[in-house]
């Protein structure tokens, strides 16, 4: 389809209009929260499944919450006579945010879905319609250049992101704007680009609907429409990562093959980034026969920059075909056409020797370090969002194991992080553990194996005593030489540190 398809947008140039809207969103309680203690925790999660039904059984009544919920949430048409005692209707027909149903119904020209942000703000996400629930999965309106809200992407981005006071932040491939919105919070200057004109329409009204500042909005490709020499202290970016045969879909494709798009912007944004300064991207890549995945993933780092990229899913190349098929709803369209398109996903992993598809995240930071550090690791284990400090504080482990040498370790202090608790393993009865093991309940929620030790170690790190003095004290308890003790645990020390189970103090 074309965007002739799609609904016509209201205006972002009425500000006045936008500010009343808010207040009587606001009014109504058409909030995160609202909406949480209206509908109930199983019809509230059921939306973020793109599952309606629960929400609309939940939504039978009249009161201002409900007629909200059913009007610009679940595209359904409520009487205007109802509505005006809720809504300055007039106002929002005439710039376009609402339209004409019937004789005595109007209808919302895109959907608005509230979001909660990180400090309690009381935001709202602008998508098209049927876009604000669930993001793509099963939305059923894959128009080309379909502009699509909330889903666990966008979340899992903005959860991931550092969060510091930055002069400029830059958001490519904005969509419906929820990476500009939470940079806005912290940015002093905020750009946000796509290549997609109804994407930044939208942002525009993203960031009005929510209070936030304007963003400087630039049509274009990845960096194509920012200036030259810009550079910046955050960049963020939810691209079109899917590897698919072809660019059928906005949103998601990003018309390079293979996985061209995420290496060419993990690339390009080193000159980018200021001193100190970070990049978040989520992204695919290729598992190609005879090559590892951390070896293609590392030649992506560009020079200047640690990275620390985390492999979260892997899936055969059937299965990811799949998914995407059904994202774009074919599954539910002429079954000969279906299995074309499967034949020709499967003819390009095999032209490209693709065995699977990777899906994580990749951090950047710029540093001026002679060494920089680019780890890249598998971790498809639970993890605790927001992660952003947990981000923030791998790059300053990076920085703190780079100036520390062994014999500096040895002289350090270090505690216990919070939230880490030590498990022994062994047969009942038996005198010693098997092994011993530490568990974060933060964060990565890492667990490493550490010998007794190691364990001895760790349990007794306060900050009081320097990591030299306490292995002396435990060399003594055991009987072991404290020299060659000093000697062979720094090593195990310093895998504590960089996994975040030891701080310095």
């Amino acid at each position: 389809m074309s965007n002739a398809s799609l609904s016509p947008l209201p205006s972002a140039d009425r500000p006045d209009v936008t500010a009343r809207l808010r207040d009587a969103l606001l009014g109504a309680s058409f909030t995160a929260d609202g909406l949480l203690e209206l509908l109930g925790a199983p019809a509230y999660a059921a939306l973020s499944r793109s599952e309606t039904v629960p929400a609309l059984r939940a939504t039978r009544g009249d009161t201002p919450l409900e007629l909200l919920v059913r009007l610009f949430l679940l595209q359904q048409p409520v009487l205007h006579a109802r509505v005006a005692d809720v809504l300055p209707v007039d106002v929002c027909l005439e710039s376009g945010w609402l339209d004409r149903a019937g004789d005595d119904e109007v209808a919302a020209t895109v959907d608005v879905r509230p979001y909660g942000g990180p400090g309690g703000e009381d935001w709202f996400i602008v998508s098209d319609l049927g876009c604000a629930v669930g993001g793509a999965s099963g939305i059923g309106n894959h128009a080309e250049g379909v502009v699509l809200g909330v889903g666990g992407a966008s979340t899992t981005l903005a959860g991931l992101t550092v969060r510091t006071p930055v002069s400029a932040a830059l958001d490519l491939g904005t969509g419906s704007g929820i990476q500009a919105l939470h940079a806005a919070a912290h940015a002093t200057r905020v750009t946000a680009t796509d290549v997609n004109p109804r994407a930044l329409h939208i942002t525009a009204l993203t960031l009005a609907l929510s209070g936030a500042p304007a963003a400087d909005l630039r049509e274009g490709s990845l960096y194509e429409p920012v200036d030259d020499d810009a550079t910046y202290d955050l960049v963020v970016s939810n691209p079109p990562f899917v590897i698919s045969p072809g660019a059928r879909l906005t949103y998601r494709d990003g018309g390079m093959g293979g996985d061209d798009l995420c290496r060419s912007l993990v690339q390009q944004t080193g000159e980018r980034l200021n001193e100190g300064g970070f990049a978040h991207f989520l992204a695919n890549w290729q598992h190609v026969e005879g090559e590892e995945w951390t070896d293609r993933l590392r030649s992506w780092v560009p020079r200047g920059c640690d990275a620390w990229i985390v492999q979260r899913e892997v899936q055969d190349v059937t299965q990811y075909a799949e998914l995407w098929l059904r994202d774009a709803g074919d599954h539910r369209g002429d079954p000969a056409e279906y299995e074309a398109r499967y034949d020709a996903w499967l003819d390009e992993f095999e032209a490209r020797k693709v065995r699977a598809v990777g899906f994580g995240w990749i951090t950047l930071r710029r540093t001026a370090a002679a060494e920089p550090s680019v780890v890249a690791e598998e971790w498809p284990h639970p993890i605790e969002q927001p992660l952003g400090e947990t981000v923030r504080a791998h790059f300053d482990r990076v920085d703190y194991l780079r100036s520390h040498d062994d014999a500096a370790l040895l002289e350090a202090h270090f505690t216990l992080a919070g939230e880490v608790v030590q498990e022994q393993v062994g047969l009942p009865g038996a005198e010693d553990p098997e092994h011993v093991v530490l568990r974060q309940n933060r964060g990565m929620r890492r667990a490493t194996r550490v010998d007794t030790v190691g364990a001895g170690f760790a349990g007794v790190c306060d900050g009081t005593m320097s990591a030299g003095r306490i292995l002396d004290a435990i060399a003594q308890l055991v009987g072991e030489d404290p020299v060659a003790l000093r000697d062979r645990t720094p090593a195990q020390i310093r895998l504590l540190v960089e996994q975040g189970f030891l701080e310095p103090a």
